[in-house]
């Protein structure tokens, strides 16, 4: 399995309308076992993204998908920064 935790700073009051964009197309991935978006309670513009995919090549494929690409266009306007970004190896849990 294959995993990404990151962290985006969204634009000024954009949070939540960007949290919208990156819920609106998680539908239809390939090999996506779990994608979660969380808001950081300590920073208003922050916004944290768990993913575990089957495979880092089902999560390179994804970028590819055209409602993806759609989202990442519509997204990245509301995006200050990529602030954290790790790669991890998921080995298990619930709803893994």
């Amino acid at each position: 399995m294959y995993g990404l935790i990151g962290r985006m700073i969204a634009a000024e009051g954009k949070r939540d309308e960007l949290i919208g964009i990156l819920l609106e197309h998680q539908d239809g991935m390939p090999g996506c076992v779990s994608y979660v978006v969380a808001k950081d309670p300590l920073d208003v513009n922050a916004i944290w993204i768990t993913e575990v995919w089957d495979s880092q090549d089902s999560h390179k494929g994804s970028l590819s998908l055209p409602s993806v690409r759609q989202a990442i266009e519509k997204a990245m306007p509301l995006i200050a920064a990529f602030d954290q970004h790790h790669e991890i190896e998921p080995v298990g849990g619930i709803g893994v």
